[in-house]
């Protein structure tokens, strides 16, 4: 049964009251401000914009009317999947992005609207706190460090899809309601200050409980921060990081799920294993509006056309995102997580599409009885959106010994935590060396289907020889060189800014 946690759900009520405009461009000020500039922020108010602030985790799968799941946006330029759907047409958008062929006028505008009101809102969580009036001192740390979290959190995406970007702390509430585009290294920077507020020792608790799930904790800021660093290749801060994953392992406040395919079902939501996850429910999206609701398509949207299940666990949806038989190949015998991610659907049971391989993710397909009407069934599926599991903690510790160079913490072992991970997906121990070539193939078995593989490449230096293909029995035929990792910022957002002394300047090649 699906888990409801009242405390958060409240907030994301209380936030829906200041949503009205939402979804409006970046360039405008946040329909979620309460306070004039200046002006005192009750306890309540501060509640609200957070709410607010959060509720962004809970639109990327459609929302703008667009369908740019993050986690789809990230693995479309992987080597785990193909794009699918109806033909190359459907979607073309998406098509281009796996092919590394997007353009201004073609690309995922979805993002940058999102997460740009991400921003927007936690600029005013975080302006309510300073303006805080009458509320308890403990709370307000942990508020802000909750902000700051948010804020760190979507502005990492911008970062990572788009690289040289706008950014703003306060409203912009005159015109041209615009501001300064920053180079990558700089929007850095941004993440790193909001992170050291977020990771300050004693603002928020390692792990969160009770009414407090689905909230920032001090593990989530700290599994934030590594990823960052990590993906800007800072070595200063490599042993930093080292410490913090120690510190998450050493808490005890977290473990394996055993039952790896178990995991990803609701009952299982918030379990041990997790870190950080969004807290989807079938309820309110509408094909009318997608700023509203907290349910996802995602699970539609890669599930398999016209599927007639026997068992009568998962249900039909639109045919994209087949996996790669190379990436359903790569597993050893006896590893359960290639039947806890992956769906391997007989000929016959389903309808095929475009770039059809009979294989689809599994750990979010749509499963019977995760949504329900009077909703857009296809829009309000209830799975959960799992950011950060326990076993990214190990598996980043594993790399920053064994590939970064990192010497092991207060003891600390990263052959154990690799072969921790391995005896969990193999249900009994299975010990493999720590090398930098097996941690490395760990990633992509342990976390397929959840974006992390392509950034996992481009850090490594390995995407111009993994992501380069000619496969025109799949219509892939693709070259990848390093400047595509940024993406096109959006042809409407080129042409807003355009004779201003905010004029956007385009990423790489792209035109």
């Amino acid at each position: 049964m699906k888990k409801i946690n009242i405390g958060i759900l409240s907030l994301f009520l209380a936030g829906g009251l200041v949503m009205s405009s939402c979804g409006d461009s970046f360039l405008t000020a946040s329909s979620t401000e309460q306070q004039e500039a200046g002006s005192a922020a009750t306890e309540g108010a501060i509640l609200s914009n957070l709410a607010s602030t959060y509720q962004v985790l809970l639109f990327d799968s459609y929302a703008n009317n667009n369908y740019n799941s993050i986690l789809l946006m990230s693995d479309l330029r992987s080597d785990d999947i193909f794009k699918g759907g109806g033909d190359a047409g459907d979607q073309n958008q998406l098509y281009k992005l796996s092919q590394f062929a997007s353009s201004s006028a073609e690309t995922i505008d979805g993002l940058w609207s999102i997460y740009f009101t991400g921003l927007a809102r936690a600029n005013n969580a975080i302006i309510s706190c300073k303006n805080a009036v009458e509320v308890d001192n403990n709370k307000l740390v942990q508020y802000n460090a909750e902000a700051h979290f948010l804020r760190a959190y979507y502005v990492h995406l911008l970062w990572k899809f788009w690289g040289n970007i706008p950014f703003f702390e306060e409203p912009l509430a005159t015109p041209p309601y615009m501001t300064k585009q920053l180079a990558a290294d700089e929007i850095y920077e941004k993440i790193m200050a909001d992170l050291e507020v977020a990771c300050e020792d004693g603002s928020l608790p390692m792990k969160m409980t009770g009414d407090n799930l689905g909230k920032a904790s001090r593990a989530a800021a700290l599994m934030l921060k590594a990823r960052v660093v990590l993906y800007q290749k800072d070595v200063n801060k490599y042993a930093e990081v080292t410490k913090d994953m120690a510190d998450i392992i050493q808490s005890g406040e977290f473990k394996l799920f055993k039952d790896f395919d178990a995991m990803w079902e609701d009952e299982n939501e918030f379990c041990e294993e997790s870190v950080f996850e969004s807290n989807q429910m079938p309820e309110g999206k509408s094909w009318a509006s997608g700023w509203s609701g907290y349910g996802t398509n995602y699970p539609a949207f890669i599930s398999p056309n016209d599927l007639k299940d026997p068992k009568g666990v998962f249900k039909g949806g639109w045919g994209f995102a087949p996996v790669r038989p190379a990436a359903y190949e790569m597993y050893e015998k006896g590893d359960l997580r290639r039947e806890g991610s992956i769906n391997a659907w007989e000929e016959g049971s389903y309808v095929g599409r475009f770039q059809n391989t009979g294989y689809f993710m599994r750990k979010y397909a749509a499963r019977v009885g995760y949504n329900k009407a009077p909703y857009d069934v296809d829009l309000n599926y209830s799975n959960n959106v799992r950011i950060f599991r326990y076993a990214e903690v190990l598996l980043n510790y594993a790399e920053l010994v064994k590939i970064q160079g990192q010497a092991e913490v207060g003891g600390v072992s990263a052959q154990k935590c690799l072969d921790d991970v391995r005896e969990r997906a193999f249900g009994k121990a299975n010990s493999i060396p720590a090398t930098p070539e097996n941690i490395k193939l760990e990633r992509r078995r342990e976390f397929l289907g959840e974006g992390m593989r392509f950034w996992d490449l481009v850090r490594w230096g390995d995407a111009e020889t993994v992501l380069t293909e000619s496969l025109p029995e799949y219509n892939s035929e693709r070259k990848f060189e390093d400047w595509m990792k940024y993406i096109p910022i959006p042809q409407g957002e080129m042409e807003k800014t355009k004779g201003t002394d905010y004029e956007l300047v385009q990423n790489g090649q792209w035109k």
